[in-house]
């Protein structure tokens, strides 16, 4: 195995260097959608379509942008351009031509006669005369008569071969790109490896329709040199670029006046000069039919004219555009911009939209390297357990910052202990502290009162060791409302980023305390974290059943000896269902018994010891006095927030009820 130096070249950030993708900034910006909806696919599909800005200030340009600045692009077109001025630039043209060859003829005609030879210029001035004199009206009909007219004046007859030359290039656009090499002369030899060229490509498609080798690689070794600089590589290739322009001149032809599609039409009929060749090409035209090549009509208002060629090329880009924008609204319909043709958007939208692309693609594979999604087969994806703790982590940043705008402390002024976590403070020794001695503030303790020498002599006075946190063991269940009710008001989405924000909160600073998640809706059932991003109301099942509830969370808690149990409540209504024989009774307005039952819960809860604090989510009277009653049996305690707030109300109450310190100075 060889290995190769790797250089590295260093220079100023100027502000165009853009930082690499983190998965961390791509998790956080599908969150909050995928708390809100519980779709994995759709929270990308949602990114996809807006895009998302970078830490370094860098943007991500959406799939929105891109549709925006080529319909953008495309109505600027619409607005430029007048097309019925093609027919105006060709008429125009033919004008010039006989113009210039009528000044000839007249010079001609004015010759004295008195020679021999001004006669003779003379009589070939009068036939020419009388050949422009019985032209037809029609331009087609000109270009027509004058293919076989001999021309006096040389500029002339150069300007007449150079529109003929546009027409035939027209002609063969209509089927082909890049054809300048196919008609460039046209000479015997040149109308000849034409006629080979297009019996070839029939003869391929006939072989392709049948299943059989087309042959593409020998037809390419013979004609390769006809199309262009960029010559098509594969067959299918070939077939998008013929449908594409076959679509192109369909669009031209469809986005002018019904007598000037006749008069271009006619004007490029023909033009070739050989019958057997546009015998040839018009049965190629029959046989492409397959390719369905469906023109548009476009409607141009603008009053920048354009010759034939340029409506050509114009009709082109038009069909790029169209094609492109179908291209990018089916990768924000499926979420997925891997079919989206970079090259075609290097030519129409630039550099810039070429990058934002790239970037648009690795987003998943972003992800997934990260190990926060994986694949689950039929092109779909999950969020894993990491991705889940990610979401929680970010969670709970969000409220700790909010609690620091506020000025709000993390945690209120514990008292001080002996027992427990290591602090960075630092106390007296005293006897039965744990000796986690203090070295640099014991030796300047000595230093302080003996003077600076050595050797330093340690006397008991001057042990100094840090400070100590009583930690105590807790096991909590979260009971989170998953009736239709919290969605409505909006605070389903604030409880789901509350319990995965204290659950990253105890697994990652309290590993010895226990959690569980409840859900409850008609019945409740235990929820595991890394459901939770997806997890919905119950939209099926009518009810808020505490009882149930506080009956599972009563049996998950007995399993720990933990010195604290609670429960952390989150709920906007009353109890409306309870169990009768394992069956979820309910009725709203809540009956007599589904108050009973949720009392006899309670109590169940408070003989085990468990603390019930509940934070609603409203505060009707009713409501108020049947949580009163809770908090009156079981000594709990009760909150009002509203789900902006819940949050903070939350952790900020779990950590100072968490941490006491004993005393000591």
């Amino acid at each position: 195995m060889h290995r190769f130096a790797t250089r590295f070249r260093y220079g100023s950030w100027d502000g165009s260097q853009q930082a690499p993708l983190s998965a961390d900034d791509v998790l956080g910006a599908i969150a909050e959608d995928l708390m809100e909806y519980g779709d994995l696919k759709w929270a990308m599909r949602n990114l996809l379509s807006r895009g998302m800005t970078m830490p370094d200030g860098g943007y991500i340009h959406g799939l929105r942008d891109m549709l925006k600045q080529l319909r953008e692009q495309k109505r600027e077109r619409l607005q430029q351009f007048d097309l019925s001025s093609v027919m105006q630039d060709i008429e125009q043209k033919l004008a010039e031509i006989l113009s210039m060859e009528q000044n000839t003829i007249d010079e001609w005609l004015d010759q004295d006669s008195e020679t021999f030879a001004n006669d003779v210029l003379r009589k070939i001035a009068e036939r020419s005369q009388e050949t422009l004199d019985e032209l037809p009206d029609d331009s087609a009909g000109r270009m027509k008569a004058l293919e076989k007219y001999e021309f006096l004046n040389p500029d002339a007859q150069r300007k007449y071969l150079d529109l003929l030359n546009e027409l035939r290039k027209a002609m063969t656009q209509t089927l082909f790109k890049n054809v300048e090499n196919m008609v460039k002369n046209l000479s015997d030899g040149d109308i000849t490896r034409l006629k080979d060229m297009v019996q070839a490509m029939n003869e391929m498609f006939v072989k392709k329709i049948a299943g059989e080798d087309p042959g593409f690689e020998d037809f390419m070794d013979k004609f390769g040199d006809m199309f262009g600089d960029t010559p098509p590589k594969t067959l299918d290739e070939l077939l998008e670029q013929m449908r594409r322009q076959m679509a192109a001149s369909q669009s031209l032809m469809n986005s002018l006046t019904p007598d000037q599609q006749q008069q271009l039409q006619s004007l490029m009929s023909d033009r070739l000069g050989d019958p057997q060749l546009e015998s040839a090409l018009r049965k190629l035209a029959q046989e492409m039919d397959f390719l369905d090549p469906q023109g548009s009509r476009y409607r141009f208002d603008g009053k920048e004219q354009v010759d034939l060629e340029a409506a050509m090329e114009l009709m082109d880009e038009m069909h790029q555009i169209d094609d492109l924008i179908a291209q990018v609204q089916a990768a924000e319909r499926g979420g997925d911009p891997d079919h989206i043709d970079s090259d075609l958007v290097q030519s129409l939208l630039g550099d810039e939209a070429v990058e934002s692309i790239d970037d648009l693609k690795k987003l998943l594979d972003t992800l997934e390297e990260a190990g926060y999604v994986r694949p689950t087969g039929d092109d779909k994806w999950e969020l894993t357990p990491r991705g889940s703790r990610m979401i929680g982590q970010r969670a709970l940043g969000e409220i700790y910052a909010r609690l620091r705008r506020q000025s709000l402390g993390n945690h209120a002024i514990p008292e001080e202990g002996r027992f427990g976590e290591r602090l960075e403070q630092t106390k007296a020794h005293e006897f039965g502290d744990p000796f986690h001695l203090h070295l640099p503030r014991t030796i300047r303790n000595a230093i302080d009162r003996d003077g600076p020498h050595t050797p330093v002599r340690l006397r008991h006075q001057d042990f100094e060791i840090y400070r100590s946190e009583q930690v105590t063991s807790t096991a909590t269940a979260m009971l989170v409302d998953l009736s239709w009710s919290m969605a409505l008001r909006g605070s389903f989405q604030s409880a789901k980023k509350v319990a995965l924000a204290l659950h990253n909160l105890i697994t990652s600073q309290y590993p010895r305390d226990s959690f569980y998640i409840i859900g409850f809706a008609a019945y409740a059932r235990e929820l595991k974290a890394h459901d939770l991003p997806f997890l919905q109301w119950d939209e099926y099942l009518l009810g808020t059943n505490m009882q149930h509830a506080l009956l599972l969370a009563e049996r998950l808690l007995a399993k720990h000896d933990a010195s604290t149990k609670q429960v952390i409540m989150i709920s906007d209504g009353e109890p409306t269902a309870h169990l009768e024989k394992g069956q979820a009774q309910f009725a709203y307005p809540p009956t007599a018994a589904t108050i009973r039952e949720t009392y006899k819960a309670v109590k169940r809860c408070t003989q085990k010891g468990i603390a019930i604090n509940t934070f609603m989510l409203d505060a009707n009277q009713y409501l108020k006095e049947f949580m009163d009653d809770i908090a009156r049996i079981n000594g709990g305690r009760v909150f009002y927030t509203s789900p902006e707030k819940l949050g903070e109300y939350i952790l900020v109450d779990y950590v100072q009820h968490k941490r006491k310190k004993l005393g000591g100075r």
